[in-house]
Formats: structure tokens, sequence, C-alpha cells
């Protein structure tokens, strides 16, 4: 067995596109994610299938797991030979407990290594416009805690012994005594007039702070709503503060969408949801892998200059097809002067990945409209089709062209697996706090969802989600499940869905 290994690593402070690139390196290849709670569940989706997930979280008031025994789990699975990862919020070394766990590893024997992170009073600042130093302002930066002893009855800090720096205070942890904090700075003798800003949910679409003084802080922060997780910016510089006013005037700013899309396709449709300002939980609902039959594969491939016409259906097996076909060949120029077609907008983009153009594509991103196109232009009968399916997809498109005296044959490259989510933190966050919508882009996403109703279900106190449809074979699907279609995409394309949700959710 190889020798294990615990990487602490800095997750940032919730944007995944702020980690480093070693970061996404090591989860990638890791064995054990062991993580937090402040650790963006998009993150958690680079890891790779078969790897352990194992939630360490701790929240104000409400500790998962001990100090203790997280430093046993971790000594525990690299002596088994793993490759541990231990996702931290922020950086491990900055209040990330770093400090403690490195020692312990080392003291158990265990090798470990450590990834820095971008801080979250560094996220905090310059996502609200602030320069944590300033030639003319501040030459000083502190950063402090705002814990209080294991007692609950003091501070750990004696904030007055920090008034004098002339310099910037970065306050993390500090807003269940905000008002105390604000009060010792000013007995020791800052101004009640001394700039403050409090930035929360640093990074993400739902970042939200306020500009204040430390006289008037604590009123503030408490009128808009403001709780950790938060960072508080004490100093001069903190003038320099915006109110974000380019997010809050996002259609979706302030919005919670569920993305039901599989592992491999979220990205995109995720990314643009996060561009109009929703918060985005990714639930991989289902699982795309390859799964072709090798002798039906070269069975097909010896005659493939025999056909008239090669179909595709969708993305997925445009990728599937052309992998097992280049390593067959080596060379596009063996497909020939066969005729493509494909069933929409996304799977010929997804074709000209490959500079391969299609030849047809439909005016409607569903099986029948492929088939009728291709019936307009041809005479079908007796012409050679290969239509690349996976194992879910349907018979419309075959059974419609060979009604046409076409001879069709079929070649299954990938197959969709439901996967379960029980123990996802993105669905133990649906769970608990709800959301706005849930986007469906594919029946068997659909299906899958309805299947895992009990990880899936919003608790009592949740809120309520919309349901929003790609197209109509997927809203087929939703009403046939007993799920309500609130909104279904006027065309089946990731850009014409964004513009449903926006136009449903979006703040006008």
């Amino acid at each position: 067995m190889s020798e294990g290994i615990v990487y602490l690593v800095g997750a940032g402070p919730g944007d995944p596109g702020l980690l480093t690139l070693r970061a996404r390196e090591l989860i990638a290849e890791a064995d054990v994610l062991v993580y937090d709670y402040l650790v963006n569940e998009r993150i958690l989706g680079w890891r790779r299938d078969g790897c352990e997930m194992i939630f360490v979280g701790k929240k104000p008031g409400r500790h998962s797991i001990s100090q203790d025994e997280i430093g046993d789990l971790l000594a525990d699975r690299a002596a088994k030979g793993k490759r541990v990862v231990r996702l931290k919020g922020g950086d491990p070394f900055i209040f990330g407990r770093g400090g403690e766990e490195a020692p312990r590893l080392a003291e158990d024997g265990v090798n470990f290594e450590i990834v820095p992170g971008v801080t979250s009073a560094l996220a905090a600042a310059a996502f609200a416009g602030i320069p944590l130093t300033h030639r003319d302002l501040s030459s000083s930066l502190c950063f402090l805690t705002g814990h209080e002893k294991a007692d609950g009855k003091e501070l750990q800090v004696k904030f007055r012994d920090f008034a004098h720096t002339g310099g910037t205070l970065c306050i993390y942890m500090g807003m269940g005594r905000l008002k105390e904090i604000a009060g010792e700075l000013i007995n020791g003798g800052l101004s009640a007039e001394t700039p403050v800003a409090v930035v929360q949910w640093a990074s993400l679409p739902r970042q939200r702070g306020v500009l204040a003084t430390l006289g008037t802080v604590a009123d503030k922060a408490r009128e808009k709503g403001l709780d950790a997780p938060a960072i508080i910016v004490v100093g001069e510089v903190a003038r320099f503060y915006n109110d974000m006013g380019r997010r809050e005037s996002m259609p979706l700013f302030g919005r919670r969408v569920i993305v039901t899309r599989s592992l491999q396709q979220a990205s995109g449709l995720s990314s643009k949801l996060e561009e109009a300002g929703a918060e985005v939980l990714e639930l991989p609902l289902i699982k795309i892998t390859p799964a072709a039959d090798p002798d039906n594969v070269e069975e097909i491939f010896s005659v493939i200059g025999e056909y008239d016409w090669l179909v595709f259906t969708s993305a997925n097996g445009v990728k599937h097809f052309l992998e097992l076909f280049l390593e067959k060949f080596h060379d596009l120029r063996a497909l020939g002067l066969l005729r493509i077609g494909v069933v929409g907008p996304a799977t010929a983009r997804a074709l000209y990945r490959y500079h391969i153009r299609a030849d047809l594509i439909p005016t409607k991103a569903v099986g029948e409209a492929l088939a009728d196109a291709m019936i307009a232009q041809n005479v079908l009968d007796n012409l050679k089709i290969l239509v690349v399916t996976g194992n879910l997809s349907s018979d419309v498109l075959v059974n419609k062209l060979e009604k046409e005296r076409a001879i069709v044959d079929t070649l299954q490259v990938y197959e969709t697996q439901k996967t379960d989510l029980t123990e996802h933190p993105a669905a133990r966050l649906f769970r608990d706090e709800g959301a706005d919508a849930v986007i469906f882009a594919s029946s068997s996403a659909v299906k899958s969802f309805v299947a895992q109703g009990a990880a899936l279900s919003p608790g009592p106190e949740a809120l309520k989600p919309i349901g929003i449809s790609i197209g109509p074979v997927t809203s087929k699907a939703m009403r046939e499940c007993g799920l309500a279609v609130d909104v279904e995409a006027a065309n089946a394309s990731i850009d014409s869905l964004v513009e449903a949700v926006c136009e449903k959710l979006g703040n006008v």
C-alpha cells in the first residue's frame, strides 16, 4: 500500500474561481475529502468518482465533530494509505485551525502539505472595493477574531489594545458580539465616527454589506439582517466601501437556483446563472459514463463508410462516439462523406468542438423534429443511417425513420445513471433552506429527482421552489412524475433556459 498523506488546503472565501490551481488538482486526485461548513459545494464537485466525502463543518453554536476527532480521522485515513484533502474555508493558517491540525499530524508521523488559500478578509475587502492598506490612510493591517474564550464570558482579543494601531482592523467571527466589540474600540480611544464596513458572504452572488460607523454599525447590521459569516473592516479605508450596486442590479440577485444536470454538464448552465446574479446549487442527479459494446463498435466502424447519415441526439453522444472513433482511426477524415444530423444547437456546438459542422439542425430540439427535417430533405428509402444513443434514448426518432423505409442502426456509446445525493452538501442545504427554483434539463434528471424524494424534500421552514423545464420532453416527464411545470423555456437550449429563469424570477 502506498504511503498516505494529508493536504491542508485553503478553499478560499467561497467563489470557486478563487482557489489555487494546486488546490483544484489535489481535490481531483483525492481519495478522501474532509470539508468544512463554508466550503462551496461547487468545489466538492471537482472530486473524482469513488472519493470518500466527510463533513466536519461547524456552525456557530453547533459543532458536528470535535477537533480531536478530526485529528483522529485524518490520521486514520492517512494510515490506510489514502490521499486526504482537508478543505478549509479561506486559508488553513488564518483562523482555520491549521495551526492545530499540522502539529497533530506531525506528532502522529503523518506526511502533510499546506496549500494556502485566499482568506475571507482579503476577499471581503476586494469585492467591496476597500483597499486594506493605503499610502495616505493605513500602513498597517491586523487580523483579529471576535470569538469568545472557552468560558463564553469574555472575548479572546482585548480590542481596546488595538484602538491606537492607526491602521486597518479586519475582524473575523465577530457578528455575535458586534456591539460589544465596537464599544470596546470606542472605549479604547477610537472615535465613534470611525468608518466600519460589514461584508457577508464575500465573493458569492449573495454577498451583502453595509457601511456604518463604530457608533452605528451594530444597529445598521441588524437592520439589514447581516449575520455570520461576515468580515468587519474598521478604519478610514472602509470609506471606500461601495454598496455592490452592480450585484444588486443583476436580475437574479438574491435568488437561489437548483441545477439538476449531470456533474459533467452543469458548469455551463451554472456559470450563466451566476453571471445573472443567482446563487447556484448543483445537484448532480445523473452521471454520464462511457458504455459501448466493443463488438458493436468494431462491427459498425468496419463499415462506417457505407452510411449515408450519422445522427447525434445529444452532446454526450458526440463526445463519447468521437472519443471511440479517434481511438480507432486517429483521423476525422475516416468518417468519409456521410452527412451529419444533430438534435439541436447544443449538440451542434459539441460537434463543432471537433471542428465538424452539422449538415442538419432542426428548428425544434427534439428527436421527432430531427426526423421530420431529414424526411423533408431526402427520400429515405434504403438510406443507411447510424443513430448514436445512450441507454435511455427515446425510440421516437428511430421508429419514424424506419417508417420511411430507412435502414437504421443504433450505437449506444454512453450510459446515464442515477446518483445518490443523501449525503451531498448541496442536497443538505436544499433540505434545510430550500430554493427559489429547480431547473430540469432532461427527463432522466426528473426521474432521479423524484426517486430521491427523501433526500430532496425541503423542510417545513424551507423555501419551496418552482419547477422550470428546458423543453417539452422534460416538461412531459415532470408532469408524469407529479411535478408542476411553472416555466418552460421557449427553445430547448441553455441560453433560452436562462432567459426563462430571469423572466420568471428576475428583479425588475
